[in-house]
C-alpha cells in the first residue's frame, strides 16, 4: 500500500507518546510505503522545525529519506485540484505516485471525495490508523 501523508498527520505521529505514532512504526516495519517529493519533504522540515527541536527534526527526516520503505517521486504532471495551491503538492505526489490514500485531517481534500476523475482516495489519520491495525 502506498500512501502520501500530509503535514499535520506527520506532526501528530512523531511524538513517541502520540496515539498516532504508530503509524510511523509501521512504517519502520514495512507495513506500507510512504510517497513524498521534495516540496513535501521541504514542508515537513519547515513545520516539524517549527513545533520540535532540531534533533527530533533531523532524526525524522533522516528516517523518511533512509528508509526503504519511503519512495521519492519528482511529479511530472500538476494538476491543481485544490484551492489551497500549497496543498496541490500532496494530490501531485499522490497521483504521479500510483499512491492509495492521502492522509490527512485537512478539510481542503475533501473537494477530492467529489471527483470521479482523477480517483483519488483521501482518508484521516484515525481510519488510516485503523486500516494498519487491522
Amino acid at each position: 500500500m502506498k500512501i502520501v501523508l500530509d503535514t499535520n498527520c506527520l506532526l501528530r505521529a512523531v511524538p513517541p507518546k502520540s496515539a498516532y505514532h504508530s503509524i510511523l512504526t509501521s512504517l519502520q516495519r514495512g507495513d506500507y510505503t510512504l510517497c513524498y517529493s521534495n516540496e513535501i519533504l521541504m514542508e515537513y522540515e519547515e513545520l516539524l522545525m517549527r513545533f520540535y527541536d532540531h534533533s527530533l527534526t533531523y532524526h525524522t527526516l533522516n528516517f523518511i529519506i533512509n528508509s526503504p520503505h519511503t519512495l521519492p517521486i519528482d511529479p511530472r504532471y500538476k494538476w491543481s485540484l485544490i484551492i489551497d495551491a500549497d496543498d496541490n503538492k500532496f494530490v501531485d505526489c499522490a497521483l504521479n505516485a500510483g499512491a492509495d490514500y492521502i492522509v490527512t485531517n485537512d478539510k481542503h481534500f475533501n473537494v477530492l471525495k467529489t471527483l470521479t476523475f482523477p480517483p483519488i482516495k483521501v482518508i484521516d489519520i484515525e481510519e488510516f490508523r485503523r486500516i494498519l491495525t487491522d
